[in-house]
């Protein structure tokens, strides 16, 4: 196409004119963007179980007034009122506030919606009237028949639900189809592993509350979330005890506070995890026989490390530590690099991962290797 050469100056003078004013609205929108992406709020979605024509467990029977729905949307408003307390700057989610039936999928997307950061699924246990404690569930093929009990007994409720068949590939009157529930979720594993695990000690430290410990099992409200995700069974409504504590506003205070408890010291460990860039330089960002990796996934399950199965990530490590496989990304001395590579795998869409750090074989704390170079 042929081109007018005095009309091409006129132009190429015009945007030069025009390039300094562009540069500083470009810079101001950068600077825009990376301060909200900063000061975006950590949400957390709590989930009461159950509601509406769903009571959940009966208990011992001996109350007529109040069921499993009733019991654990007391608690959730609880830590609702406690966090907005204690924690100001967190947003804090309910998928219902009142006796209402909602579809596990609708709970699951509640949570996606709200791009949350933590998903807790609250819930009443029952057994034989010996049994008691709290336990805490994460995503995963269940261990034993115990586990397989609670997964189905909770995962029941979508027989509710219209047209069930439409929207699960779970089958609720098979025990085998919990196993092939699709663990997205394992994206999220070391971190719903860590949350429960805080949240089981925070009950015997704050609650004084016995501990069955965290626990895997296929609940497919746990299988909607694409965020670290936990369901937190809070005491056996089969035991004459545990069903009077539970249902007292006391009993419920305690209850509350341990799992407000126990969010607060998860959100106060990805705090120290998220250490900014200003403390590293071009020319203090090698750390000489350190290996740093980007973290994306932890599964149970032997994922051949091509791109194709990684949202389009190349060179994917697989490291298998106890009975699960992590998945890494990258492998190099420098910190500014990592956190390029970090980004770019929250670009992909594996907004959880995050940075670890090796010396040899043995895995260091970043955090510690961080403020070393800054005092």
């Amino acid at each position: 196409m042929w081109v007018n050469s005095q009309q091409f100056h006129k132009n190429k003078m015009h945007l030069i004119k025009l390039f300094p004013l562009s540069f500083v609205l470009l810079f101001l929108f950068a600077s825009s963007y990376k301060i909200q992406a900063q000061n975006k709020s950590f949400t957390v979605v709590i989930d009461p179980g159950h509601g509406g024509k769903d009571t959940g467990t009966e208990g011992t029977k001996r109350y007529k007034d109040k069921n499993e729905k009733d019991i654990v949307l007391a608690v959730a408003l609880k830590v609702e009122k406690l966090m907005q307390t204690e924690m100001p700057n967190t947003k804090v989610i309910l998928t219902r506030k009142k006796d209402v039936f909602i579809e596990l999928k609708k709970r699951g997307e509640i949570a996606n919606k709200a791009n949350a950061d933590l998903f807790i699924s609250i819930h009443a246990n029952a057994a034989n009237y010996k049994a008691k404690g709290s336990e805490t569930y994460v995503l995963g093929v269940h261990r034993n028949k115990t586990n397989l009990a609670v997964a189905k007994r909770e995962n029941d409720v979508i027989l509710l639900e219209e047209d069930y068949e439409k929207h699960y590939s779970y089958n609720p009157h098979s025990p085998a189809s919990i196993i092939s529930l699709t663990l997205m979720q394992e994206d999220y594993l070391d971190q719903s592993i860590r949350m429960a695990t805080i949240v089981e000690k925070s009950f015997v430290e704050t609650g004084k509350r016995s501990s069955r410990g965290v626990k895997q099992a296929g609940f497919v409200v746990l299988h909607q979330t694409y965020m670290p995700s936990i369901l937190i069974e809070i005491g056996f409504l089969s035991n004459n005890k545990e069903e009077d504590f539970l249902r007292k506003k006391n009993g419920q205070e305690k209850i509350a506070a341990s799992i407000v408890s126990g969010i607060k010291k998860y959100k106060k460990e990805l705090d120290k995890n998220s250490i900014t860039n200003d403390i590293i330089t071009k020319e203090n960002s090698i750390f000489k026989g350190v290996a740093f990796k980007v973290q994306i996934a932890s599964s149970s399950n032997k994922v051949t490390t091509k791109s194709y199965n990684f949202k389009g990530l190349r060179n994917i490590e697989r490291v298998k530590v106890g009975k699960h496989y992590k998945y890494y990304l990258g492998n190099t001395s420098d910190y500014n690099l990592i956190k390029d590579l970090q980004e770019q795998a929250v670009s992909k869409g594996y907004k959880s991962a995050f940075i670890v750090a090796f010396k040899g074989q043995e895995r260091i704390s970043v955090s510690k290797l961080l403020k070393s170079t800054s005092q």
